[in-house]
């Protein structure tokens, strides 16, 4: 590894698909002059739309961070799910094989079964919980066949945390978008000095109930058995991967 100063990303042009939702908007404002071109433009359920954009605008590195994220309602729109995380994810990956792309793919914790926590980058993924959980382990499958890739398994909620009640029974390694997303922003950067294929970004242990109150006060506790779709027990991830790489990196800048 050898390091430098810049600000922008090493790897050259990065183009971001799902640059309008939670974590795309937030990266759009920590990486200049990143590629985020709308769904009008880039559909990626759609082949020929992937292949165009990606010859119009030849990147070097592919963000893949569009996805159905709804746990609940992909249990009744399962062909919709599938359609985004799976097909779409595979339309990007044929499309990035002929171009030699390095690809990175936004995942989820919820590739695990969820009963011990602390998981790490190379534990067994699976068995699923929910049909989401599903679709993004098959996704991550799909990525695996290319030679060049990064899989970052994360996950975040918007600030202040959305909803009047957060479970108590569910732990979990996610954080706040604000806290997330400039660690993420923190590895495309630095995407060439990255030696691995999987990654974890995340935070400590703590129950959804414990992050939430950090900005709402006043949510109240729940029980994830209140939400109608199996959840994990205990899905928080081992950080220290990625927290060995800050440290590295940090070091290298100096």
């Amino acid at each position: 590894m050898s390091g430098a100063e810049h600000p922008e990303p090493e790897t050259g042009p990065i183009l971001l698909t799902g640059g309008t939702g939670r974590l795309g908007s937030a990266l759009r404002g920590l990486i200049p002059n990143l590629i985020a071109p709308g769904r009008e433009e880039l559909d990626i359920t759609d082949l020929f739309s992937v292949q165009q954009t990606l010859e119009r605008y030849q990147p070097q590195v592919v963000v893949h961070a569009a996805a159905y994220t709804d746990v609940a309602q992909a249990e009744t729109e399962k062909v919709l799910c599938w359609r985004v995380n799976v097909e779409g994810t595979r339309n990007l990956v044929r499309a990035v094989l002929k171009c030699n792309l390095h690809f990175v793919h936004i995942s989820t914790d919820y590739v695990f079964w969820g009963d011990k926590g602390g998981y790490k980058e190379d534990d067994p993924v699976g068995p699923v919980r929910n049909y989401y959980a599903l679709s993004k382990l098959a996704a991550e499958e799909v990525v695996r066949v290319l030679p060049r890739y990064l899989i970052i398994r994360t996950s975040f909620r918007p600030s202040p945390f959305p909803y009047p009640v957060a479970y108590h029974d569910l732990y979990t390694s996610q954080d706040y978008i604000e806290v997330i997303a400039p660690q993420i922003a923190l590895a495309l950067q630095n995407l060439t000095r990255i030696p691995y294929h999987t990654l974890h970004i995340a935070t400590e242990r703590k129950s959804v109930y414990e992050l939430a109150k950090r900005t709402r006060p006043d949510v109240r506790p729940a029980s994830k058995q209140e939400a109608g779709v199996s959840l994990p027990e205990d899905i928080s991830l081992d950080v220290r991967r990625w927290k060995l790489q800050i440290a590295l990196l940090g070091s290298l800048s100096k």
